[in-house]
């Protein structure tokens, strides 16, 4: 089995690709990344770009199922309405592309991955690293996020 777990964004959006074969105790990051855009590029432009490598990406690595977060509302509107039109335009390609689409509160992904729901980043990251094989160096708390999110879709089948 293959999941895409996502920590959606638009300045920084964490993507991990997880597999787990059959026999095999622990799952393994076939790929992880935290896509980058700039302010200074057009809100517009910023969404194509995710939404052609988050595609690149499914046809490359042929998941079988999209892990995202659910939204979380901030104080700052206009952040989260971009969130959400990222998350939308992403859940639109897997739909598209025959995934099956599971969605977790940030609650529910420390409590799966750290096993307590207030658990802070350094935490998750550091149970992530435990959970799971790595074969790269992580460098941003994204993608972290990104492979807690697919963890949590793993624990959940």
């Amino acid at each position: 089995m293959i999941i895409i777990g996502i920590d959606p964004g638009y300045e920084r959006l964490g993507i991990a690709i997880l597999q787990k074969k059959p026999g095999e105790k622990k799952e393994k990051v076939l790929y992880s990344d935290c896509f980058k855009t700039s302010a200074k590029i057009p809100f517009d432009e910023r969404l194509l770009f995710l939404g052609n490598e988050f595609e690149l990406l499914v046809k490359k690595y042929k998941p079988e199922v999209l892990s995202i977060e659910t939204l979380f509302f901030t104080n700052n509107q206009k952040t989260a309405m971009k969130v959400a039109e990222v998350r939308g335009a992403l859940l639109y390609q897997a739909k598209k592309a025959g995934l099956s689409i599971k969605e977790f509160t940030p609650l529910q992904v420390k409590v799966a991955v750290s096993g307590y729901g207030r658990g802070d980043k350094k935490q998750v990251a550091d149970m992530v690293c435990k959970l799971v094989v790595i074969e790269k160096e992580i460098k941003h708390d994204d993608e972290y996020d990104a492979i807690a999110i697919a963890l949590t879709a793993f624990a959940t089948r």
